[in-house]
């Protein structure tokens, strides 16, 4: 059986992981500092602290803001569920946003909305590895935080007055601060933990007051940072696979009726997975891939709209998406024999 998910480690990753064992650092350290010297010049961020969970990282996020109890902070339907229960467990109020059907992305409309009813801060789910137009965004006044787990390593087109090109700026620099999933199923993991960055020295300044008080058990641990490290360093190689497992996906599917979301390649989206909205019934999909031994998932399992029923009826095209996008395999250990049965499927799907 081909999984549906599979970390990206290979030697590399592994002799980074045991020479730290056996150099007996595996506490918070010299590594941590190493890996955070990394993302900085990976991401281009002005200051970064490498905590033991995204959940830790969005604490500390709200703390930089100086969030109260009760504050509204709008989120997307299809962000994972942590993210709703620590806005609760700070006694502050969750408002769901829904979707826009093709990119996953939450729609200005909704965030408009959001903001009508109170919002006072948003947390930006970059869903799928795409990214938002940031630009309609900072137009309505309402601060953000990036979440990049799944669209690291993308980057916008920036242009001057003129309309003229004058360079890429990358995910992860457009909100007040941002959130790097290090997770086992996000683009870069660690197998756990997450970076908290401040773009700017201004924000910096203001984060760095309460990261200097974080306890070390808040702090990502040297082991966790040593994959960590390797998996930055490798970023290109293994997106530049993923790149071409994905134009094969693609073109398979372009004969189907199923449809996949709306994104920019090259360098505009990250490929953290291949995903299919479908216009049949995932059960007869999966069922029907698993007798040629392939695993399809649930492409927003785990998301907060799967566990809060209900919003089903606010959150119509979230919740669609919930019942009818899958994931197929997709990551750069895949063999060649196993990226073509995919692609055979793919182009056969019920």
């Amino acid at each position: 059986m081909i999984r549906t998910y599979s970390t990206t480690i290979r030697r590399k990753e592994m002799d980074a992981v045991l020479t730290c064992m056996v150099d007996e650092r595996i506490g918070p350290g010299e590594l941590n500092q190493r890996f955070i010297q990394q993302v900085k010049e990976f991401i281009k961020c002005d200051g970064a602290v490498a905590l033991r969970s995204p959940a830790i990282a969005l604490n500390y996020a709200f703390k930089a803001l100086g969030l109260e109890r009760g504050c509204k902070v709008l989120i997307s339907a299809l962000a994972p569920l942590w993210q709703y229960k620590l806005i609760e467990e700070k006694e502050m109020e969750p408002i769901v946003l829904d979707v826009d059907e093709t990119t996953g992305l939450v729609s200005i409309e909704e965030i408009q909305k959001g903001i009508a009813a109170g919002g006072k801060v948003l947390i930006l789910h970059e869903t799928e590895g795409i990214l938002p137009d940031f630009e309609a965004i900072n137009l309505l006044g309402i601060p953000y935080i990036e979440d990049i787990s799944q669209s690291a390593g993308a980057s916008v087109v920036i242009k001057d007055e003129n309309g003229n090109e004058t360079g890429r700026k990358s995910a992860g620099l457009f909100g007040v601060f941002t959130i790097m999933g290090l997770e086992e199923r996000d683009v870069i993991t660690g197998g756990g933990g997450a970076v908290l960055m401040a773009p700017g020295r201004r924000e910096w300044i203001v984060l760095k007051k309460f990261v200097d008080e974080a306890p070390q058990t808040d702090l990502l641990p040297d082991i966790n940072c040593a994959l960590s490290w390797v998996q930055v360093r490798e970023f290109a190689r293994n997106e530049k696979t993923r790149k071409e497992i994905f134009a094969m996906y693609q073109h398979s599917c372009m004969i189907g009726r199923h449809k996949m979301f709306a994104r920019e390649m090259d360098d505009g989206s990250t490929i953290s997975s291949f995903s299919l909205v479908l216009n049949s019934s995932f059960k007869d999909v999966k069922q029907y891939a698993a007798k040629k031994d392939i695993e399809v998932q649930s492409a927003f399992a785990g998301s907060v709209i799967e566990y809060k029923d209900e919003l089903s009826e606010k959150c119509i095209h979230a919740k669609s998406l919930l019942l009818r996008c899958a994931h197929f395999p997709l990551y750069p250990r895949l063999t060649h024999n196993e990226i073509s049965k995919i692609v055979k499927v793919l182009g056969s799907l019920p």
